[in-house]
């Protein structure tokens, strides 16, 4: 599995017959939208997209499908290990309405997804191998309830130690983007599936003017080289006993 998502959608209702009649595209209302989310930002537009390609865009850059309805965005920025915290700006950009959040990445197996419902938060479940459960509020959806169940053991790992949690994150990541997003990313599609290759994004990147940011996300990269340590090489003789 390597699938990586990074997506937060305002909508009135379910978003899958949304996705399958997409509508036309307006760059317009989309810069607008990018700009009313992230207030004192460069924002320039870049080549559009489809969503299939760009729910995990890289840093300083997002893309928008504007909906009949709805608007998904596609921005690391919005995605946090809680997302419960998400911050209060974005939850009156979404006010009266939906408001899903999903993020996913493949490298540490972490997942996280929430739900607003007029402003309330009804569900929000982070976890991975590493961290465990970070969070985990409201009562789990339906589509959750086998892997809480038992019903999708993920077995030992690679050292042979048991797999840290009762199921594989990523496996139910794709379940939760089918069940609140219509489309999946990996895994066998169903029939009534949004093909998110169909769906149009706009591009735009997204770059804090003072630099902050960015040397802040830096800094962080650097801070975690360090603690990882030099990389380690093992030669084969070494290996053979030789």
């Amino acid at each position: 599995m390597g699938a990586k998502t990074a997506l937060l959608a305002f909508t009135q209702g379910d978003l899958r017959p949304v996705l399958l009649g997409t509508g036309a595209a307006d760059r317009v209302k989309a810069e607008h939208l990018v700009r009313e989310i992230h207030p004192g930002y460069a924002v320039t537009p870049i080549e559009d997209g489809v969503l299939g390609d760009w729910c995990y865009p890289p840093d300083d850059v997002t893309y928008v499908a504007m909906l009949p309805g709805a608007e998904l965005l596609c921005d690391r920025r919005l995605i946090l290990d809680r997302p419960s915290e998400l911050p209060e700006e974005l939850l009156r950009a979404g006010a009266g309405r939906r408001i899903i959040v999903h993020g996913m990445h493949s490298v540490s197996d972490w997942l996280c997804f929430a739900v607003w419902e007029d402003g309330v938060l009804v569900r929000s479940l982070s976890l991975s191998p590493d961290g465990g459960i970070v969070e985990n509020i409201g009562e789990p959806y339906d589509f959750e309830r086998p892997y809480w169940a038992g019903g999708h053991p993920v077995g030992s790992t690679l050292t042979g130690s048991p797999y840290p949690l009762p199921f594989h994150p990523l496996e139910l990541g794709e379940d939760a983007l089918r069940a609140l997003f219509g489309f999946i990313l990996e895994g066998r599609r169903e029939p009534d599936d949004v093909d998110p290759f169909d769906v149009p994004v706009h591009g735009f990147r997204v770059e804090d003017p003072t630099g902050e940011e960015q040397a802040a996300r830096e800094a962080q990269f650097v801070a975690w080289m360090e603690a990882a340590g030099p990389p380690r090489t093992v030669r084969w003789g070494s290996v053979q006993g030789q």
